[in-house]
């Protein structure tokens, strides 16, 4: 519905009314909707606000019979505020309707903002299983700015593998238009390969 960076600026009634509007001209060529963009993350405006924000957006789309899916932001260890922290925030503010009824809940995180760090990505999904106990599971985005650590991390990302019934993969690469566009580039031949399981 909107990225997260942009969820502070609009109001809960227009973001209900972007999810119509979206619906009705795009509701049969989109597979999943995304409901929320990294909704535990700090920047997103009031807690308060978002929790109504995606509610609505969730209703919307269930009303209408349509997959929706909800992103998270991994910072386990480098939030800087506890309750924004991914478990934390959403033990407490997705609504257990919607945790019941979603269908896709994936993971955003970015190695580049936790200094490095990679995640136990086994626990992390199994315990993700546990709190949304119908959803297929993944990755939403990743990727790094650092030129010169992008192969690197194309190939950590990708690489990735989970052994839960419902890890659906994902690895959606944020940097995609910039650094694969035009499919001469060498960072898309890097990730043909990898799709390719090379």
């Amino acid at each position: 519905i909107l990225d997260s960076q942009f969820v502070v600026d609009i109001g809960v009634d227009a973001y209900r009314a972007r999810t119509r509007e979206y619906l009705d001209a795009l509701g049969a060529d989109v597979d999943v909707w995304e409901i929320g963009n990294e909704v535990n993350g700090e920047w997103l405006g009031a807690t308060s606000d978002v929790v109504r924000k995606i509610s609505g957006a969730y209703d919307e789309a269930k009303g209408r019979g349509v997959r929706t899916a909800l992103t998270l932001h991994y910072d386990e260890g480098c939030v800087d505020a506890p309750d924004h922290e991914m478990f934390a925030w959403a033990g407490a503010y997705v609504p257990p309707a919607m945790r019941d009824g979603l269908d896709q809940v994936l993971v955003s995180y970015y190695e580049d903002d936790c200094g490095g760090r990679r995640p136990d990505w086994p626990a992390v999904f199994q315990r993700l299983a546990r709190m949304f106990p119908r959803a297929a599971l993944g990755f939403g985005e990743c990727g790094t700015a650092r030129s010169a650590a992008k192969e690197q991390q194309l190939r950590l990302d990708y690489g990735t593998r989970i052994d839960e019934p419902r890890f659906a993969g994902g690895f959606f690469w944020w940097y995609f238009s910039e650094d694969m566009i035009p499919k001469t580039r060498p960072l898309w031949g890097v990730l043909r390969g990898i799709m390719a399981g090379g």
